[in-house]
């Protein structure tokens, strides 16, 4: 069983950066395709980024896409999400997610496997 522990919120001005990391714990974490997620106050929890396991493939969202940049690195069981030119819209609390056999990676229903989440706060 993987758990999962994200770290890097915080605030930060419009157009400036974060780097979220999150920590698994479990040795099958390669076999899981990992994903962040976000929920604003009042929103639905959504779809961010995710990264397939064996195959390395990585998916964005439209709103994220050119600015956030998804990496893992296998063999320390971590999963890291670079956000550049941050926009007050990207505030939100962000969630580390893993799962296995996923063939829908921007479903959350689809991921097992939760963080406790943190806070990202981008000032206008």
């Amino acid at each position: 069983q993987v758990q999962l522990v994200e770290s890097g919120g915080g605030l930060v001005q419009a157009g400036g950066s974060l780097r979220l990391s999150c920590a698994a714990s479990g040795r099958t974490f390669s076999a899981y395709t990992m994903a962040w997620f976000r929920q604003a106050p009042g929103k639905e929890r959504e779809f961010v980024s995710a990264s397939t396991g064996s195959s390395y493939r990585t998916y964005y969202a439209d709103s994220v896409k050119g600015r956030f940049t998804i990496s893992r690195d296998n063999a320390k069981n971590t999963m890291s999400l670079q956000m550049n030119s941050l926009k007050p819209e990207d505030t939100a609390v962000y969630y580390c997610a893993a799962g296995m056999g996923i063939v829908l990676v921007t479903a959350s229903r689809n991921y097992a496997l939760w963080g406790q989440g943190t806070q990202v706060t981008v000032s206008s």
